[in-house]
């Protein structure tokens, strides 16, 4: 196993990697909206999304990889009032054949985010 590390995404608070690398599969840790320039979040659900997407980015990018290699999305939400914003976001992402998903409301996410996604990706 590998980790992956970049400092174009926020640094993992704990003993875990932002990723790791497996027999051609990436495992991505789970990604709040923080800026890493900053360490702060961004301002807003569609900011802290926005922003999410760009760690993933960074992320798959480092591996080698992009989102036409993710085949799993694990979405936390902290109000699922915010599904309809986070699709709305999520779909600049990800196209036809999309990746199996699920999105589930959660009592409270590191920090008091308001959205928190992990990712597979296979080659």
């Amino acid at each position: 196993m590998k980790a992956i590390h970049t400092y174009n995404a926020p640094q993992a608070v704990g003993p875990y990697s932002q990723a790791t690398l497996k027999n051609n599969t990436l495992y991505v840790s789970g990604q709040l909206g923080i800026d890493p320039k900053t360490g702060e979040f961004q301002i807003g659900f569609i900011a802290q999304t926005e922003q999410i997407f760009a760690n993933l980015r960074a992320i798959l990018s480092e591996a080698d990889f992009s989102f036409t290699d993710v085949v799993k999305v694990t979405v936390y939400l902290s109000d699922m009032l915010y599904f309809h914003d986070m699709n709305q976001v999520y779909a600049k992402y990800f196209s036809e054949p999309f990746p199996a998903r699920e999105a589930v409301e959660v009592a409270q996410l590191p920090k008091n985010g308001m959205i928190e996604i992990s990712l597979i990706a296979m080659r």
